[in-house]
């Protein structure tokens, strides 16, 4: 994910725009539109883009809705009192004045200035833009004005559809496009944009991050899961009742909320647009926190002759952090000790300090003996260190997969030669499959693993049965277009390295399963991507391997919340020697990502099979 900032990321783009996608070019017109035939709907106009972009506007009238005061992004919103009857042309409109404006909601105000098309995050972002005044002088006609009722934004108001396609003669951008706010859900939030608008009762499907945002749906049953959430299932069907709401406020007043929480009563303020998430209510008036009682999910206990196999992302543990007990407890208590545990994110001994150190093993010995004082096995653990910084994450930090395994319960077979460049191979001893060196990483060396994680390949033994396990924690999806980019579909231009990923992981199964057929192969960990996924299908390949996600409800198919979709990352995949002896359970365990004080982003995946 990108730097978090209130600071403005870019610059403002003022877009003479010609075509359908975002220019960044100034035209200064000499004789400005005066207000007799320039309101704030002419702005806004019935596309994205302002059909006044980089003119000058004079006496524009309307009436101040909401001031912003903090950050670099300071001004007012101001909505014309007496609107039009084309429900395609806002009413509303940001004045930027990048000081602390001096005006008061119910000022009704005059606002000369150029108008501009701010993009959140700068034009490489693919974001839509902002259709802003800059530059403003203001002229304070009266005060203590009504603030123009909200428009109220509800499941009979947002359509079921998304969004159009994009033009292909702008590069798929969908900013030229005449607005159809009743046909599709993007339309009908931008026809909102910088108007007063309202939500009610509504519920909380991505908990309160720590820059004091939270996600609501207007759709309440779109979707909807038993504990509140609203599951992410397909490209082709989004979740459009979904809106990101922040404060005009103190963010210390802001309520710390879980999923399935509500915030009953109304919910007002002004539909702004971010670089973090599109279209948001930034409220002047927040609605009443009810909590909806969500506890965190503790899985079965294996039985003697099950083989508990699990996979959890600690985010970025290194040995300042403060959250080692809390991570120990889960997986003593919530997971309840699995055999083994495929850790992604385990930090070098000095975090993100970037001096070339890679070894990792204080952070391991801290989690293992915190995983001890809670209560569970003395863990032993097995991982290669990485060549310093070259597998991707936080500078300095050098994350890696770490496998934990119970040796009371399970062993490791060790077998030496892998090294954070040399490549693992499959040999076959006595008609069966073995590693040439245990652990090991795939192919470390390939291009598909540049600047990003190298699986960690390992060969464990449960009662007499050899289990072929590999780590992994493939390409995150850090540059891909935003869901409410200006490009529909957007880009996930991400894949392309993921995808190659896969292939490498798909064929190293193969090579596994070409010695032994009937080999137990798990491949598991932080795959970042979806199980309806190409990346999830060239992992599966030819029936090699099977997500066992799959074997859940759609319902119940999430280990990972963003922006109001609850989605699948982890996954664990098992080999047909597994999956067609149906003697497994799988399972979600949900302990982080629909909490606020969550420990890490990611919820743990558990399998649990007979070998």
């Amino acid at each position: 994910m990108p730097s978090r900032s209130s600071a403005r990321l870019a610059a403002l783009t003022v877009a003479a725009v010609c075509s359908a996608a975002s220019a960044a070019q100034m035209v200064v017109v000499p004789t400005p539109a005066h207000a007799d035939s320039v309101r704030i709907h002419d702005i806004q106009g019935t596309t994205r883009i302002s059909p006044l972009a980089a003119q000058q506007v004079a006496d524009v009238p309307g009436v101040v809705t909401a001031t912003r005061t903090y950050g670099s992004s300071k001004g007012f919103w101001i909505q014309d009192p007496t609107p039009d009857d084309d429900p395609a042309t806002s009413e509303g409109v940001f004045v930027f004045t990048s000081s602390t404006p001096k005006v008061a909601v119910g000022d009704s105000v005059k606002v000369t200035g150029t108008v501009s098309e701010y993009v959140p995050g700068g034009a490489s972002s693919g974001n839509q833009s902002v259709t802003e005044v800059t530059k403003p002088t203001i002229t304070t006609v009266s005060t203590g004005n009504e603030v123009p009722a909200p428009a109220v934004i509800d499941e009979d108001a947002v359509p079921d559809e998304y969004a159009p396609t994009g033009d292909t003669a702008a590069a798929g951008s969908v900013n030229g496009l005449t607005l159809d706010p009743s046909a599709y859900a993007l339309d009908y939030y931008e026809s909102l944009e910088g108007m007063n608008v309202q939500v009610a009762d509504t519920r909380v499907v991505t908990a309160t991050d720590p820059y004091s945002e939270l996600w609501v749906t207007v759709k309440p049953w779109e979707h909807r899961n038993r504990r509140g959430g609203t599951v992410y299932g397909s490209y082709d069907s989004q979740n459009t009742g979904r809106l990101q709401i922040q404060s005009l406020g103190p963010t210390a007043d802001f309520p710390k909320a879980n999923v399935g929480d509500t915030l009953e009563g109304t919910t007002t303020g002004p539909l702004d647009f971010n670089q973090f998430g599109g279209y948001t209510l930034v409220a002047s008036k927040l609605g009443t926190l009810q909590s909806g009682g969500l506890e965190r999910e503790t899985t079965q206990k294996q039985s003697r002759g099950e083989l508990a196999v699990a996979t959890y992302n600690v985010e970025n543990l290194d040995p300042s952090d403060a959250t080692f007990d809390q991570h120990a407890a889960a997986i003593v208590n919530n997971l309840q000790s699995p055999d083994i545990v495929s850790l992604e994110e385990i930090q070098d001994n000095n975090g993100a300090k970037d001096d070339g150190t890679v070894d990792a093993s204080e952070t391991v010995k801290k989690l293992i003996d915190a995983i001890v004082a809670a209560g569970g096995p003395q863990y032993d653990w097995r991982s290669i260190n990485p060549v310093n910084d070259q597998d991707g994450g936080e500078p300095g930090g050098n994350i890696r997969q770490v496998f934990l395994f119970n040796p009371e319960r399970v062993s490791f077979v060790d077998r030496a030669g892998g090294d954070s460049t040399t490549a693992v191979g499959v040999t076959k001893v006595h008609g069966k499959a073995q590693l040439t060196a245990s652990p090991g990483r795939i192919d470390p060396t390939n291009a598909a693993w540049k600047s990003s994680r190298k699986p960690l390949a390992g060969e464990f033994v449960f009662r007499g049965k050899t289990v072929f396990v590999i780590a992994n924690h493939l390409n995150s999806k850090g540059g891909d277009q935003g869901l409410t980019a200006q490009y529909q579909p957007p880009v996930r231009s991400s894949e392309i390295q993921r995808h190659a990923q896969a292939t490498e992981v798909n064929a190293f199964v193969k090579n596994i399963l070409d010695v032994q057929k009937n080999a137990n192969v798990i491949a598991l960990g932080d795959m970042n991507d979806f199980e309806f996924s190409e990346t999830a299908k060239i992992l599966e390949g030819d029936g090699e391997l099977w997500s066992a996600i799959k074997s859940l409800p759609r319902s119940e198919r999430y280990t990972y919340d963003y922006q109001g979709n609850e989605q699948v990352l982890d996954q664990i995949l098992i080999s047909s020697a597994i999956r067609r002896g149906c003697d497994f359970a799988y399972d979600s365990v949900h302990i982080n990502s629909e909490f606020n004080d969550q420990i890490s982003d990611h919820d743990p995946q558990i399998l649990r099979f007979r070998p």
